[in-house]
């Protein structure tokens, strides 16, 4: 077994939409050593493969040297559900959508509505702003100088599906948005806020882990290196076991895999319910939560064939969406729903040669999904059941968001670019009955995991971790990435963790 004799002061667990956040904020002060562990590559800023830079292709093609080829298990789908997740520096902001939206203050109302102090919106809007360089909108809500390039798409730079889809739902009367980062007038259609830069995706590896940051003295890189566990004498951390058999020792170790990934590592390292790992024959250090309550943001496909003057004109795949409120919603500033057209549907499932899709997106989402290890091996995935549409209340509010997008599927102006509704066709009528039934079979995810470690008051039962990401009952751990949302936020979550990993960063060094 090597040991690598070195103790630094903080071993970050995960290089991507916190961790390398992490990693440049807290090497800032030069009296602070800190190691990052990545299980992908960390190639340089400027020569990532095409597969991450390409902002055009998601998932990184599912090649599994870049993500981790995880699936979860079906409820009412043929077949299990892909749930692609990061595997390189940068983490999923390497393969993501990369729509650059913050969540609501509604959100953050839920947070503080638990006791959790520091994490209203009023609070948490100066670390968006830190991580923002973008010179779009007002200077109320936005930064010009962060490290994050957001640049405002607009409808003369989206696609022809794109802005017809915009127009129908402003024909269908929703509200006409310019920033959907202004948290008083983000009800509506509009081009998205985008993390793109000449259509490459700029990923938290590019943006915090500049060449200039990498070379600082105390910050250290081990790439490709997975985590097995954390080690602990009497509850307190001790050192982290590599997969290989390699130690690293961190007087702090901060898990930042990710909801999935974090989870896991706890577990492996004795910290959840003590069922699941006597069932494992892991030594319990703390029974603990953790895995109980995974959330995440339904997500369904409407396909259609277009007309054939549209081909060739499907970049960028992602570029709008109409993010809005359901009749379920507590008030209009409740963005329960979402619509989002794209192009990431194979042509050739179109007899036109042409298809694209109105993605269905569920922002805000009750029922609960469940995550826990398949064996003690590392290398084995964790078993992840989401569970969407399980609650009647996700569902109702699905089957509404379905009746909207065929809805702006028979407005103009995209009504006369589409051909024929493709899936689930015309054999699925406006009945609840047959939509429930469509849903059940094709939703998936819109790979939003979060709260498999949550924050809470030392009182609550569901509580992993306190309002600074340190897990109860552990001396020299924390949990900082999506896994500690209380509940999820009603929009894509890339913004919010890098946004988490500022705020408690300079929690962290102003407690040093």
């Amino acid at each position: 077994m090597i040991v690598h004799s070195k103790v630094f002061d903080f071993v970050i667990l995960g290089g991507g939409s916190a961790g390398a956040v992490l990693a440049a904020r807290l090497s800032e002060d030069p009296k602070l050593s800190v190691l990052l562990v990545e299980a992908g590559r960390a190639f340089d800023p400027d020569e990532y493969p095409v597969e991450i830079y390409n902002s055009n292709i998601i998932a990184a093609n599912t090649d599994q040297r870049y993500e981790w080829g995880y699936f979860a298990t079906p409820v009412e789908q043929p077949q299990s559900v892909y749930t692609p997740r990061g595997k390189v520096l940068g983490g999923s902001s390497a393969i993501n959508g990369a729509v650059a939206c913050r969540a609501l203050p509604f959100d953050f109302a839920r947070f503080t509505a638990k006791g959790l102090k520091g994490w209203s919106f009023d609070e948490v809007l100066p670390y968006y702003k830190k991580m923002e360089r973008t010179a779009h909108g007002e200077d109320k809500w936005h930064g010009r100088s962060g490290p994050l390039p957001i640049h405002q798409m607009s409808l003369d730079y989206i696609t022809p599906v794109q802005r017809a889809m915009v127009e129908a739902a402003w024909a269908c009367g929703a509200n006409r948005v310019d920033d959907f980062n202004d948290p008083e007038a983000n009800n509506g259609a509009g081009p998205n806020p985008m993390n793109v830069i000449n259509g490459v995706r700029v990923n938290t590896g590019m943006a915090y882990l500049t060449r200039e940051v990498r070379d600082r003295q105390n910050l250290s890189i081990l790439d490709q290196s997975l985590v097995d566990k954390v080690m602990f004498d009497d509850r307190k951390v001790q050192s982290v076991l590599l997969a290989g058999g390699e130690k690293v020792h961190g007087k702090e170790v901060i898990l930042s895999a990710g909801a999935y990934g974090s989870a896991a590592i706890l577990l492996r390292s004795g910290i959840g319910p003590r069922a699941d790992l006597e069932a494992l024959d892991i030594p319990l250090v703390k029974d603990a939560p953790v895995g109980v309550r995974l959330l995440d943001h339904a997500f369904f496909w409407m396909n259609f064939s277009g007309v054939e003057a549209l081909k060739g004109q499907d970049h960028p795949v992602v570029g709008a969406q109409l993010w809005t409120h359901s009749s379920y919603a507590s008030s209009d500033k409740e963005l329960d729903i979402g619509i989002s057209p794209s192009h990431l549907l194979d042509p050739a499932t179109s007899p036109t040669g042409v298809a694209f899709s109105l993605g269905l997106e569920l922002m805000h989402c009750t029922s609960r999904g469940r995550l826990r290890l398949n064996s003690r091996d590392p290398k084995d995935a964790p078993v992840i059941e989401l569970n969407h549409l399980t609650s009647e209340e996700d569902m109702n509010r699905m089957i509404e968001c379905f009746r909207l997008a065929r809805k702006l599927a028979n407005t103009e102006p995209l009504k006369s670019l589409i051909v024929e509704e493709l899936y689930p066709g015309a054999a699925t009528d406006d009945s609840d009955e047959q939509i429930r039934a469509v849903l059940a079979k094709g939703v998936g995810t819109l790979q939003h995991p979060c709260s498999t470690a949550p924050m809470g008051l030392p009182n609550d039962p569901g509580a992993v971790v306190d309002e600074e990401g340190r897990v109860y009952g552990i001396e020299g751990l924390r949990v900082i990435d999506a896994s500690i949302f209380p509940e999820i936020p009603l929009i894509n979550l890339n913004p919010t963790v890098i946004m988490t990993a500022e705020k408690l960063a300079d929690a962290i060094k102003k407690f040093r």
